[in-house]
């Protein structure tokens, strides 16, 4: 590790084992903001999402429930597209290591997971999990570190999924201007529904089990913040849900799948028509929901199962739409909007490439 990144004060690991991340975050306290007000002082641009945090609760017994249904029902797909990815990887990456930055949170467990796949092929493979911000970027100063170390060339972005294709889209622009790294960057994601990462396992909106917990599946770790002072981003450590926590669990049990596996195809980019089809249909779905519910902001707009249900939980939700009520995929989030008091419609394969799709609600 560089004098550059053992210089960082940080949150270290969190609650995963030391070996398996190294968080470029700095540890910070904040008075919780309840998401009402949030939702308010973001829609009136008084405020960026990422200089707020909500309070987050301990899943509830059915929410725990829904999350063991889909890591029975899911585990094994979430390990054989683990396995793809990292044979990719190793066939991409020639050089004599391999930086994984996961993006903070839904990086996280796939980066993870990765790292072990590779580090078991022989790999010299170094996770880290970093910030990266809507409509501000990516954190610079947890960058450099990690170049400094391992050089741009070695470096590869891990997130869980695609939604509209935001964090890509920011991941471009922050990156654009910086010939150290490709003119496409190498995101790579479980799911890719809207075509717009570098390497995915598939197009599906299939519900990834990680991807329906947030702090405690992710190392007891907030979503990222602004740092106002500058330096690294920040997150606050959620210490008050430790007994919930089953950061560890999930990864030795979708470690100890993958190591079950059989041959395993390495998964592949896609080609130009590809991501092109994928890409004009995820837009089309995006376009005609923001004409028929009047929005101007398309950030109101969540698409893809783990987008719908963190604006669920997280934000001041308006219209849930579902390709099928009785998908096993969206119970998790039927369940979530019933107890929001939100209604849900029926669309059929108006989602296009999507299963589920959460309007957020206007303030204005």
């Amino acid at each position: 590790m560089s004098e550059l990144l053992s210089a960082l004060d940080t949150v270290g690991s969190g609650s995963y084992a030391a070996g398996d991340v190294h968080f470029l975050l700095q540890p910070v306290r904040m008075e919780a903001t309840e998401v009402e007000e949030k939702e308010r002082l973001i829609q009136t641009n008084q405020k960026h999402y990422s200089e707020m945090i909500s309070q987050e609760h301990a899943p509830s017994a059915v929410h725990k429930s829904l999350y063991a249904r889909a890591l029975e029902q899911n585990g094994q797909r979430m390990a054989n597209d683990v396995q793809a990815l990292a044979l990719a990887l190793d066939a991409a990456f020639t050089g004599p290591s391999i930086a994984l930055v996961s993006f903070v949170r839904a990086g996280l467990p796939l980066g993870v997971l990765l790292r072990r796949a590779l580090v078991e092929k022989g790999r010299d493979a170094h996770h880290y999990g970093v910030s990266i911000v809507r409509d501000r970027g990516i954190d610079s100063v947890a960058l450099e570190a990690i170049i400094q170390a391992h050089g741009a060339q070695n470096i590869v972005f891990v997130d869980g999924w695609t939604g509209k294709g935001a964090i890509s889209g920011e991941l471009e622009r922050a990156l654009g201007a910086d010939r150290r790294f490709p003119q496409q960057p190498r995101l790579v994601v479980l799911a890719d529904p809207c075509g717009r990462a570098w390497l995915a396992a598939s197009a599906d909106d299939w519900v990834i089990p990680s991807g329906i917990l947030g702090a405690t599946v992710s190392g007891l770790v907030s979503r990222s913040i602004w740092p106002a002072q500058g330096g690294l981003h920040g997150c606050v450590v959620y210490n008050h849900l430790h007994e919930h926590d089953v950061t560890r669990d999930f990864v030795d049990q979708i470690e100890a799948q993958r190591r079950l596996l059989g041959s395993v195809h390495p998964a592949t980019p896609w080609t130009r028509e590809q991501q092109h089809a994928l890409q004009h249909a995820a837009q089309s779905v995006v376009s005609t929901l923001a004409k028929r519910f009047a929005i101007t902001n398309m950030n109101r707009v969540k698409p893809g199962i783990a987008e719908a249900t963190r604006a669920v939980l997280r934000r001041v939700p308006d219209h849930v739409l579902v390709r099928d009520r009785s998908d096993s995929d969206v119970q998790l989030l039927m369940h979530l909007t019933e107890r929001a008091g939100v209604s849900v419609e029926e669309v059929g394969s108006d989602l296009g490439p999507y299963r589920a799709v959460t309007i957020i609600r206007s303030v204005n």
